[in-house]
């Protein structure tokens, strides 16, 4: 699944996080991979093993994160994980109905991660705004 940059991240919320976390950004969002990373294969292998109680805290701890950041796409589906797994939970029922949202999980997180990186990245070059800029003749 493919979401384009725009929608897979409130930019807005991203530059408050940043601006909020300051000197701690860059590490924070490391944190946030390392932490992605471990969930969403945790969240995986519950799925395989049918254990709905595994996923709770792996599906919640996603969703807190991804929020910080503004990466509301990714939020969304934790929660819709985190909400499915709880019921089944309480039911004692195995979480089948999780099943569509954590095959787009990975994919999810993943571009994600890739773009929150790319915007953080203090290397990236990025377009001087109204366009043109020193050295570059405007037509």
């Amino acid at each position: 699944m493919s979401f384009e940059g725009s929608t897979l991240v409130d930019w807005p919320a991203f530059a408050r996080a940043r601006s909020e976390l300051g000197a701690g950004f860059v590490r924070i969002l490391g944190y946030f991979r390392e932490d992605g990373v471990k969930s969403v294969a945790t969240i995986e292998a519950a799925m395989r093993g049918a254990n709905a109680a595994a996923m709770v805290i792996p599906a919640h701890t996603l969703k807190g994160e991804a929020r910080q950041f503004g990466a509301e796409p990714l939020a969304d589906l934790a929660e819709t994980i985190e909400t499915i797994a709880r019921d089944c939970v309480e039911m004692q029922d195995t979480p089948d109905l999780a099943l569509e949202h954590i095959a787009r999980l990975r994919g999810v997180f993943e571009e994600t991660l890739t773009l929150l990186e790319r915007e953080a990245n203090p290397l990236v070059a990025r377009r001087p705004v109204g366009g043109g800029g020193f050295g570059r003749r405007t037509i």
